[in-house]
């Protein structure tokens, strides 16, 4: 990862907790559907490492979705994910919510979404996020955009930067090189 800008560690330091949309974040966006209806999702494992990094380290991590999944709560559970919102057409209202039952600042909050549904949360967030392939309208208002598509490690490239910007990362991999 490059050298993070001091304007891009200063708001990523203060972030205790990271939120992320689903599709075409956590997932490339596509969705498939079996003959039987059944969704199925395909998860990224470098991203889920990145999630246990995180909360290992501290920062607790939470999912705001549009739509409601059972392969969004199964990989949520595996993951050790407990913030979990889905079928939510208010994501600001969400936030909101799980701010004041957590005690969050806006700017303790980190969000990562790609579509124009998600511009107000991002807004609202001390961190904005968006994806490679994110919708270009986000692209100009966000602190930071990945190198990584949506679904392809974007989430871990984000954990890195978290964990980078609060001095962690040379911890993790020292766990890993013993």
């Amino acid at each position: 990862m490059r050298s993070i800008p001091p304007a891009l560690r200063k708001k990523a330091r203060k972030i205790r907790v990271l939120l992320l949309d689903v599709d075409g974040v956590l997932t490339d966006g596509a969705i498939t559907i079996n003959d039987r209806g059944e969704e199925i999702k395909t998860f990224n494992v470098r991203d889920g490492q990145g999630i246990k990094l995180l909360r290992e380290s501290g920062v607790e991590v939470g999912l705001i979705s549009a739509r409601s999944s059972r392969a969004v709560s199964y990989r949520a559970r595996e993951l050790g994910i407990h913030m979990v919102y889905q079928g939510v057409r208010d994501k600001v209202e969400a936030f909101e919510r799980m701010k004041a039952k957590r005690g969050y600042k806006d700017s303790e909050v980190a969000y990562v979404g790609d579509d124009l549904m998600d511009l107000p949360l991002l807004r609202a967030a001390g961190l904005a996020i968006t994806v490679r392939d994110g919708c270009q309208e986000l692209k100009s208002r966000v602190d930071y955009v990945t190198n990584q598509r949506g679904g392809c490690g974007a989430v871990r490239e984000v954990a890195e930067l978290l964990l980078r910007a609060h001095d962690n990362w040379r911890k993790v991999v020292s766990e890993y090189l013993r």
